[in-house]
């Protein structure tokens, strides 16, 4: 079976991670999108609330599996049985970081290979960092992230 990991902290997910995720699972025979659990940073949405508003919304594709993990990545995708990783590039500004991790990656462990995938045209400016900005602002992100993550910014912003 081929299987692939894409990683990230989904904070929260948004459409162009989903459309990511559609582009690998033409690719894969399982994808398992894997939510990075990190006591160093402070997310908005507790590691709880990002699986469930994943499993509400890619958990739903086909042939993906929501899981968490921590620790390093390689050893998750290993323990998985994923022989690659998945990395969305939405700009030229994110490939030097990427570029960065996967070589450190297949340094790590040379089984592992990284996929680049470019989501498509019309999410290539959205991030997780610009939807919470436009929502804590009051704006409407319903164009951006899935229906229920609109919801759940909202309930955030409005308590």
């Amino acid at each position: 079976m081929r299987r692939a990991i894409y990683p990230g902290s989904f904070d929260p997910v948004t459409d162009g991670h989903l459309d990511v995720i559609e582009r690998a699972r033409k690719l894969f025979d399982e994808v398992i999108v894997a939510v990075a659990h990190n006591d160093e940073k402070q997310p908005f949405f507790s590691l709880e609330e990002r699986l469930d508003l994943l499993r509400e919304t890619a958990g739903k594709i086909d042939s993906v599996r929501i899981a968490q993990f921590k620790g390093l990545l390689v050893d998750f995708a290993r323990a998985e049985k994923a022989g690659a990783v998945i990395r969305g590039l939405r700009a030229v500004s994110d490939f030097e970081f990427e570029f960065q991790m996967a070589l450190m990656n297949r340094k790590l462990d040379a089984a592992v290979e990284t996929i680049f995938l470019m989501p498509k045209e019309e999410y290539t400016y959205l991030s997780s960092r610009i939807v919470k900005e436009i929502a804590s602002l009051g704006g409407d992100v319903s164009s951006f992230v899935p229906a229920c993550v609109a919801k759940a910014l909202n309930r955030k912003f409005t308590r």
